[in-house]
């Protein structure tokens, strides 16, 4: 009993080969794009929140200026207590 491969003798000369590819003629064509304003307004949200993603978190300028102001006994009174008790009230919604 005779088996034949069911490819030929030699595999590689089935393979089928893919054509060329040929050049289009005529004048090259520039490709363009359109960029809309809601695409530009999340450009500059982004770049707005990696600048202040980068920034520090704690300004040391305006912390070293409350210090000199706590130091001052003339500073602390009645109507600065009442200042920071009704900012803390806001912030925590009481």
């Amino acid at each position: 009993m005779m088996i034949d491969r069911l490819g030929g003798i030699n595999p590689i000369d089935n393979i089928q080969k893919s054509p060329k590819m040929q050049r289009v003629s005529g004048a090259a064509q520039h490709d363009s794009i359109t960029v809309s304003a809601e695409a530009k307004e999340l450009s500059e949200v982004y770049s707005a929140m990696e600048t202040v993603t980068a920034a520090p978190d704690v300004r040391a300028d305006k912390v070293a200026e409350v210090i000199q102001k706590i130091k001052d006994p003339n500073y602390i009174n009645s109507s600065v207590v009442d200042l920071v008790a009704d900012r803390l009230m806001d912030v925590y919604g009481l």
